[in-house]
């Protein structure tokens, strides 16, 4: 989003003017508002975005026969057609409301409602090939994820 006049055009055009600021840096907190309190917002954004990131995706993969790609809404932005195995990172619903209000300085409500944003779609179909990993603060998240690479 940041390198993409394209994209900084799309989101000022279609949602919120104020979100771009005279540097054309893009300010989140002020783009986080809208979209979050405007689900229809958020789908233009997620719309503009999403193509523009499977499109990068697509041409960074050509030269790399293997990559990883992370992304908290695997099926809402169709990367889930693009790989060819899914490794899903759990944990606990208050462990991850906790580890992003530390990282991000967010209230629990502003938490929960940008997970229950991106939780409100329900796939049609799942990836035919998940993998789980657990990251509770319990299990060591390494030797989980050391197991999977023996895999590929």
């Amino acid at each position: 989003m940041d390198s993409s006049l394209s994209i900084k055009e799309q989101i000022a055009a279609e949602i919120c003017e104020e979100a771009i600021l005279p540097s054309g840096s893009i300010d989140r907190a002020t783009l986080a508002e809208k979209v979050f309190a405007d689900s229809a917002k958020l789908d233009i954004l997620n719309s503009i975005v999403h193509q523009a990131v499977r499109h990068d995706i697509q041409m960074w993969a050509k030269e790399r026969p293997n990559a990883f790609i992370e992304t908290a809404i695997l099926y809402q932005s169709q990367l889930d057609r693009m790989v060819d195995c899914v490794w899903e990172v759990t944990a606990p619903r208050h462990i991850r409301v906790e580890r992003v209000m530390l990282r991000s300085s967010l209230t629990s409500e502003q938490v929960l409602a940008r997970m229950k944003s991106q939780e409100s779609f329900v796939a049609a179909h799942t990836h035919p090939n998940v993998r789980m990993i657990e990251n509770d603060g319990v299990k060591p998240v390494l030797p989980q994820i050391l197991r999977l690479l023996t895999r590929y």
